[in-house]
């Protein structure tokens, strides 16, 4: 479920894998390179949808 926030949009892993076409095993080992930024709740990882963007438009290292 895509969380709606007056400034950003927070997605899951499923929703990170879907909206960049990768396999959730992909985002995952992407996001512990430190290829995608991400956060931890719990257990559960969530990312914010405009970095997801940023990485998409520029690539990978030069947005962390």
């Amino acid at each position: 479920m895509v969380k709606e926030n007056k400034d950003s949009i927070i997605m899951t892993v499923d929703e990170v894998a879907e909206y960049l076409k990768l396999s959730k095993i992909t985002v995952y080992k992407l996001t512990q390179k430190g290829e995608i930024p991400g956060f931890r709740i719990g257990s559960s990882w969530r990312y914010n949808r405009d970095k997801i963007d940023e990485i998409a438009r520029v690539g990978t290292r030069q947005t962390i």
